[in-house]
């Protein structure tokens, strides 16, 4: 008798599994909590709803956190020092990555990414650079973004363009053109970019130095720029905000500046008289990164949502719903993504040749040093020899 009632018990739950009463399928589900920014777009949350419909295993929760970087980064910092499990999935910037890595509070993911037959050249270089310590793999990118060179190309030659489009040029070329081209077309900067101390000097350097591969050449050519007559005289307050300005007002040929700018090209300075092309050695990569809790105990689910995001169909709703650039390679000749800077020659070399800033156990330390040494070097109050020696005691 008792055995009939397990049966039917049994046959019961069955039933009611595959109709849908009383047992929830998404009940059972692992949870995986992703803690990321706010999100003013809703590619965030389609993102989510599309994992969770992908498969019968996990459900992503998200932990919205402020949209404060700074705030985020020291909340983020707090909760992983505790070996806190509260967030399984880590939304970063790129320069957060070093030093949550350093500090013991990610999962490498080398080994999930060579079991799912992963290459890393799947994805945006810079921002795989930028989750690689020590020879380890942390992070996938969520979104990157990047420095470029804007030129004004009903000013610029042909042939000058080509060049600068092919990316096969170097800054002494760039510094010839731009005292060639400045005061063509009613400008008066040959060139402007962001020399001012603070973080988009660390980026600069990054590209004038080849992500500090040629530390004392990169700031040779800095100064020479600096102590030119085709940049400002005040070049070293120069912030994007001061770039994007004289850029889209008329006033300068050439601006090194991120892609944002190109949104702000209107009636003054038309999309048609705008070129892009990748900057000498290489384009500072920027944006966000994905990484998984050492402490979360769900690291399979973990891997698993930072793969589909980090993959075709989560950066295709990133890029299309979010608008943000895509980080897997396959993407950036995809018309369906709809950027129209993706069908610009010189974008789609600028981000193939993106690079890394330093990454490092202490950041914001490392960047600091970059850039008090940088600017006193550049404004004259500190010789080059001294600057070199403190960037690479900074960099080790």
């Amino acid at each position: 008798m008792k055995r009939k009632i397990s049966l039917l018990v049994a046959a019961l739950m069955i039933f009611m599994s595959f109709s849908g009463i009383g047992v929830s399928a998404a009940d059972e589900r692992v949870v995986i909590k992703w803690a990321t920014q706010a999100d003013t777009t809703p590619a965030t949350q389609i993102l989510i709803d599309e994992f969770n419909k992908s498969q019968s295993k996990y459900t992503v929760q998200w932990v919205q956190m402020t949209n404060d970087s700074g705030q985020m980064h020291d909340q983020l910092l707090t909760s992983l020092s505790a070996k806190s499990s509260e967030y399984d999935v880590l939304s970063m910037d790129v320069v957060w990555a070093g030093e949550f890595a350093a500090a013991g509070y990610l999962n490498p993911i080398d080994r999930d990414m060579y079991a799912a037959g992963l290459k890393k050249t799947l994805y945006n270089a810079g921002s795989m650079a930028a989750g690689n310590y020590m020879g380890k793999q942390y992070t996938l990118p969520l979104f990157p973004d990047l420095g470029l060179l804007y030129f004004r190309s009903d000013i610029v030659s042909t042939a000058d363009a080509a060049k600068l489009v092919s990316g096969k040029y170097t800054y002494k070329d760039l510094a010839a053109m731009a005292k060639k081209y400045k005061g063509k077309g009613g400008t008066t900067d040959g060139f402007v970019y962001q020399s001012k101390q603070y973080e988009g000097l660390t980026c600069n350097v990054t590209e004038f130095t080849g992500a500090f591969k040629d530390i004392k050449g990169g700031l040779e050519t800095m100064k020479m720029f600096t102590t030119s007559d085709f940049v400002p005289k005040n070049i070293l307050s120069y912030t994007e905000a001061e770039t994007h300005n004289a850029f889209i007002n008329g006033k300068a040929v050439f601006a090194r500046n991120w892609p944002y700018q190109y949104a702000m090209l209107t009636e003054s300075v038309k999309p048609s008289q705008v070129g892009i092309a990748p900057l000498p050695n290489g384009s500072t990569v920027g944006g966000w990164v994905l990484g998984i809790n050492k402490n979360s105990k769900n690291a399979a689910g973990a891997f698993e949502f930072i793969q589909y995001a980090a993959g075709w169909t989560g950066q295709m709703i990133m890029s299309r719903r979010g608008a943000h650039l895509p980080g897997y390679n396959y993407l950036l000749n995809d018309e369906r993504v709809g950027n129209p800077m993706l069908k610009i020659e010189g974008f789609k070399n600028a981000i193939k040749t993106t690079i890394s800033r330093p990454v490092s156990p202490q950041y914001s330390k490392t960047s600091d040093i970059i850039q008090v040494n940088v600017h006193k070097y550049l404004s004259g109050g500190q010789d080059l020899n001294t600057t070199v020696k403190n960037l690479q005691n900074a960099l080790k």
